[in-house]
């Protein structure tokens, strides 16, 4: 059966060196992305991701790290949902930033959460466009009404 994947984009006026540090870094992603990490993403390294809207922390384990080209991590614990973020540099020093998330069943649920990882990865990217050009924090109460009431 054919899979689906999430794919999101965007161009970064920053040269790649800045761009791979806010992805792989936890104390950078948590100006933009994340509350906290217990580490930053590296080869074969696993980590936890703490979100601000979700009292859950979430797994992370780094796949394949190349300086300034590729940052590779499976998510959540769920098999085989591998992210894959392609660095590509400008020739104007800014930085192309392609997202690709694998895989989703072919199926209603499986269009579903393609599409909510797709809109993620979009906010990802936004999140991260907006601090590094401008060192602005999107995600600042942007999700408080996905908090859990209790």
């Amino acid at each position: 059966m054919e899979k689906l994947t999430a794919k999101a984009s965007i161009q970064i006026q920053k040269p790649v060196n800045e761009v791979f540090s806010a992805i792989v870094s936890a104390d950078k992603m948590n100006r933009y992305f994340i509350e906290s990490a217990t580490g930053n993403l590296e080869t074969n390294k696993n980590v936890q991701w703490k979100f601000p809207e979700f009292d859950d922390v979430f797994p992370v384990t780094g796949r394949v790290i190349k300086e300034n080209e590729y940052v590779s991590f499976d998510w959540s614990g769920e098999p085989n949902m591998l992210v894959e973020i392609f660095l590509q540099p400008q020739t104007d020093r800014s930085t192309v930033v392609k997202i690709v998330e694998h895989e989703m069943e072919k199926n209603d649920a499986g269009i579903k959460q393609m599409m909510q990882q797709t809109e993620g990865w979009a906010n990802f990217l936004a999140c991260l466009k907006a601090s590094l050009e401008y060192n602005i924090n999107l995600r600042n109460g942007a999700f408080d009404y996905m908090r859990i009431k209790k």
